[in-house]
């Protein structure tokens, strides 16, 4: 079966030199090239669209492609469309550049001049790649084969504001309106969700960390079917463990996890690893979860502006959730707003403890009273998210994918 090849080259010549070569590959099909960014994504999901089958086994990205810089193109092509190999044609052949380009997505880099050889070799080794992947996706029925699931974060401004509780109703009131939904805890050391849902459990994130191509049989493995439809991928057990998933192995994790479900939600705690920061950059909705005391929504304001110092999360791409809310509350939604220049979550979730008591503490979340005040405004968030099917066009998405990576330094700022 002949490759099928799709060049992104922006410059003129650079098209004429890679299509020349291209065209005398053995056993290549190279397609019609695009010309910028918005048509190569606008290309791939009308592809997608038909059918997995009709995309490319491999695009070709050049290092001069507009107006998205060519790394940027790179990790959307390969968080949407995890099934296309995707190669770096630079100039750079930097050990910098060629770490960062893996970072991103990139299955390979070749450096210009072109050369044959080097360009034959590249294209058949990212080809037999795709085609193990898209192996992997038709043996497995269940798998969600559009352009990607949806990725909602849930971070908390301090400890114990709801930030557990909030992520898994949100991906309990996804998975009932019957979208395939799974939950994954990336609060590495505290991680409390199985401890929430009453699971035992021997796999986890860990368990993905030091894979590099991780296909669905090898993620199935790995995720806990709990009773309610969720797809659990849990934290480790062992908190020190947590440190073995590095922000590129987040990336990895959660674009395969995006890959195979229609929403993801990731509990990240209330602490900023480089892996919490790297899932709340690549997410389409990042929530904020604070409670309406002076101690909480300060802690909300810093986490606001260390992401943006950071270059994680802009405040406006950022949404405030607001727990324990009562009208009789001196800090009210609209003071939270203005002090953390984000954005606020319309509903808003009652201050009612005492409905969660019970279920908390017999480690039920799942089997919260439908008619209780807390579950009706979490699963009513849902809603106002896009999360429940029927209700997507009013999902706030914040187009995290679009942005830059986290800088070297950064990373370093963060522990890596």
């Amino acid at each position: 079966m002949p490759t099928r090849i799709l060049p992104a080259v922006g410059d003129a010549d650079a098209v004429r030199s890679l299509t020349t070569l291209l065209s005398q590959l053995p056993d290549a099909e190279p397609v019609a090239p695009v010309t910028d960014s918005t048509q190569l994504i606008d290309t791939l999901a009308r592809l997608a669209s038909e059918s997995i089958d009709e995309l490319p086994e491999v695009v070709i990205v050049h290092e001069r492609i507009g107006p998205v810089p060519a790394l940027e193109l790179i990790r959307e092509v390969a968080l949407r469309f995890p099934a296309v190999g995707v190669i770096l044609v630079t100039s750079d052949v930097s050990p910098g550049l060629f770490q960062a380009a893996m970072d991103y997505g990139a299955r390979g880099l070749i450096a210009l001049p072109l050369g044959y050889e080097e360009l034959a070799n590249r294209v058949h080794a990212v080809a037999q790649w795709s085609t193990g992947v898209r192996r992997h996706l038709g043996a497995a029925t269940d798998v969600f084969t559009g352009v990607g699931g949806t990725v909602v974060t849930v971070s908390g401004a301090k400890g114990g504001v709801g930030a557990t509780t909030t992520a898994v109703q949100l991906a309990l009131a996804a998975q009932a309106s019957g979208r395939a939904t799974a939950l994954l805890d990336l609060d590495l050391q505290t991680g409390d969700i199985a401890s929430y849902l009453d699971v035992q459990f021997r796999r986890s994130v860990v368990d993905l960390a030091a894979i590099t191509d991780i296909s669905p049989r090898v993620l199935a493995d790995a995720v806990f079917p709990h009773d309610t439809g969720l797809a659990l991928l849990l934290a480790p057990g062992e908190g020190e463990r947590g440190e073995e998933v590095t922000e590129r192995a987040a990336r990895q994790i959660v674009s395969a996890l995006r890959s195979r479900y229609e929403v993801v939600v990731v509990d990240c705690g209330a602490q900023l690893s480089g892996a919490g920061a790297a899932v709340v950059e690549m997410a389409d909705t990042a929530l904020l979860v604070t409670t309406p005391d002076v101690v909480a929504v300060r802690g909300a304001k810093r986490a606001v502006r260390m992401w943006d110092r950071l270059q994680v999360r802009k405040a406006e791409e950022t949404t405030v959730v607001v727990n324990r809310h009562s009208r009789g509350t001196e800090i009210q939604p609209a003071l939270i707003q203005k002090i953390t220049g984000t954005g606020v979550a319309a509903t808003v979730i009652p201050a009612n403890f005492k409905e969660l008591q019970g279920a908390v503490d017999a480690g039920r979340v799942h089997e919260l009273d439908a008619k209780g005040t807390v579950k009706q405004a979490l699963w009513t968030l849902a809603g106002e998210l896009g999360l429940v099917k029927g209700t997507e066009a009013n999902s706030h998405r914040n187009g995290g994918r679009e942005r830059g990576s986290l800088t070297f330094r950064r990373r370093k700022e963060l522990g890596r």
